[in-house]
């Protein structure tokens, strides 16, 4: 059967863990070359050789999404390497908070940077690149938290709410260069953030639940496009009762 991202390549950014990594790998093993960007140089080298182990190709490049050099420079190294760029999952992100008379600043700033500015300046870049070539698609990894927010979660449901904003408005600024965007939205995965709700019996997805959706996304033909998926539990208490 047909690689659903032959020829492909792609940027993962927070690709060293979670759904990140499940994505990288997702992406690589229906065919595509995978770039996986991050703070952290062993937890990417670990996808990444799990990538190659698999005969897949990724590329491992530390960048701090939150500042704007290292991201230019992380888009020229993976635009130089794979010649184009087709697509962008910009999944790198943090959950700090707390309530919100007693949250500092510093906190409010940190989840900021790495949440909303860190997915303006990656979707820049990406979309110099795939408006020069005529095509590309962006996946903004969102949350559920969009619509129903959890308790003492202020920045992290702020940022997610932005990221909402900017996808629409990259979608409409894209159409005439044939880029395409939409948010990806989970629902309780198992990554380390959410390791207090494993005691609790809390309703968990795998990232590699997540990764389906991005694969489908990713593989839409380029005049279509998901603007917003949402991949939950079944029983997760989101929708009515739960």
């Amino acid at each position: 059967m047909a690689q659903l991202l032959a020829g492909k390549s792609a940027i993962v950014t927070g690709g060293g863990s979670g759904i990140g990594k499940a994505i990288a790998i997702a992406f690589a093993a229906e065919g595509c070359r995978v770039a996986v960007a991050g703070r952290t140089a062993s937890r990417l080298e670990d996808t990444a050789a799990a990538i190659r182990k698999a005969g897949g190709t990724c590329l491992s490049i530390v960048a701090d999404v939150t500042q704007e050099r290292p991201v230019a420079d992380l888009f020229k190294k993976v635009k130089a390497e794979f010649g184009r760029l087709d697509l962008l999952v910009n999944n790198a992100g943090i959950t700090e908070g707390g309530p919100i008379d007693e949250m500092s600043f510093e906190t409010w700033r940190r989840v900021v940077a790495t949440n909303l500015d860190g997915v303006f300046l990656c979707s820049r870049e990406a979309f110099r690149i795939m408006k020069a070539q005529k095509g590309g698609r962006i996946i903004n990894i969102g949350s559920i938290s969009t619509a129903v927010p959890r308790p003492n979660a202020s920045p992290y449901s702020a940022t997610k709410n932005a990221v909402w904003g900017l996808t629409k408005s990259i979608s409409i600024d894209g159409r005439p260069f044939g880029i395409s965007c939409g948010q990806l939205n989970p629902g309780n995965v198992q990554v380390e953030r959410f390791e207090p709700a494993f005691a609790s019996n809390e309703v968990l997805l795998r990232p590699a639940d997540i990764a389906q959706g991005a694969v489908y996304m990713a593989s839409l033909p380029a005049d279509a496009d998901v603007l917003s998926m949402t991949v939950m539990p079944l029983k997760q208490k989101f929708v009515g009762r739960g």
